[in-house]
């Protein structure tokens, strides 16, 4: 039996794994028939929620004496788009001038594939694994992300299993292997604000109240002043407002409602709960100001709902973990890795 020790043919394999958000499309019983032969047990709960589809998630264990090491992932992967403007067919794993396509590759099968490999080569070596190591992969990070890494933590939390350590194997390279490695990373929010008005013609606008007017006014207390500063190890937090939508077709009808999107990236300074409140309150003052709402008495008429769940803000203070990292970085690529905790997913 060929053991996966081949990153490559590992990395292969996968790829031709269409596992397209929330199709499993073979990647997990791929990743199962790897793991089996190294003396892993695998297990692959299910988990749904209202207004989700249900996704199939793989927790697989090897079991020693010491401590234990967990590799977390996802399998999943953004739509192809046109694929006739790919070079290479997205699910084909092809290589040209020593690289590998496909859709995944860097995002996150790459990852996967090397740790198998790392793995069953450690196995075939004299001293072998001195601990335990698992595999939490899930395949649902490129959708809601609603049925994947936190039940999956949850479910294996539940059946007593604990973790001395974890690596995500995200790519955090900025230009080449080995220049950054991610020490934490700042928390995520996402909301929309719907503004309500009152549709009328543009010629009339004393007959309407444009919801525009007043999203204005929202968003601007949402971009300015700035939350803070940044801190030590984190940059500021900053909110993106990533799209505004009246659906109105028409260039002389004021529109009845107005929604914008955002999302907010924030830092230690805050919790998900504290700059939820921040945001309220923000919000709640504007809508009394009359910038944009000339000759208007009423506040603005709007609505904020959250969506989906926050993403919690971290920093690793494990020492020992953070120098076994760097120090094996700088062994096998011969650079010193910088420690950050920018960008996000």
């Amino acid at each position: 039996m060929t053991l996966p020790t081949d990153p490559a043919s590992n990395l292969a394999a996968l790829i031709r794994c269409p596992s397209v958000t929330p199709i499993e499309g073979g990647a997990l019983s791929t990743l199962e028939k790897m793991l089996k032969p190294l003396g892993f047990s695998v297990e692959r709960p299910v988990f749904s929620d209202d207004g989700t589809p249900d996704i199939e998630n793989l927790y697989a264990r090897r079991s020693g004496n010491g401590p234990h090491l967990m590799f977390a992932g996802h399998t999943d992967v953004v739509p192809v788009g046109d694929e006739a403007s790919w070079t290479h067919p997205p699910f084909a794993a092809e290589i040209a001038k020593g690289e590998m396509f496909g859709r995944g590759a860097v995002d996150m099968k790459g990852g996967i594939a090397c740790f198998i490999a790392a793995v069953a080569r450690h196995l075939g070596s004299k001293g072998g694994l001195k601990g335990s190591v698992s595999l939490l992969i899930t395949g649902d990070e490129e959708g809601p992300a609603i049925n994947g890494t936190t039940k999956l933590l949850e479910w294996a939390a539940a059946k007593g299993e604990k973790w001395d350590a974890s690596i995500v194997g995200e790519p955090t390279n900025p230009d080449a292997l080995g220049d950054m490695i991610k020490i934490g990373r700042r928390g995520s929010l996402s909301g929309s604000i719907t503004v309500n008005g009152r549709q009328g013609h543009a010629a009339y606008p004393q007959l309407a109240d444009n919801p525009v007017r007043g999203l204005m006014t929202l968003v601007e207390a949402l971009l300015h002043p700035v939350f803070d500063n940044g801190t030590k190890d984190f940059q500021p937090t900053n909110l993106e407002v990533t799209s505004i939508d009246v659906g109105n077709p028409a260039t002389n009808v004021i529109p009845a409602k107005a929604t914008a999107t955002f999302n907010i990236r924030f830092n230690d300074t805050w919790t998900a709960e504290t700059i939820q409140a921040e945001i309220h309150n923000r919000l709640d003052k504007a809508a009394k100001r009359k910038k944009y709402r000339a000759g208007k008495t009423t506040p603005v008429d709007y609505e904020l709902v959250w969506r989906d769940r926050p993403s919690h803000v971290f920093l690793t203070r494990d020492d020992r973990l953070i120098e076994a990292l760097s120090g094996s970085v700088k062994a096998v690529i011969g650079r010193k890795p910088a420690l950050s905790t920018s960008g996000g997913t």
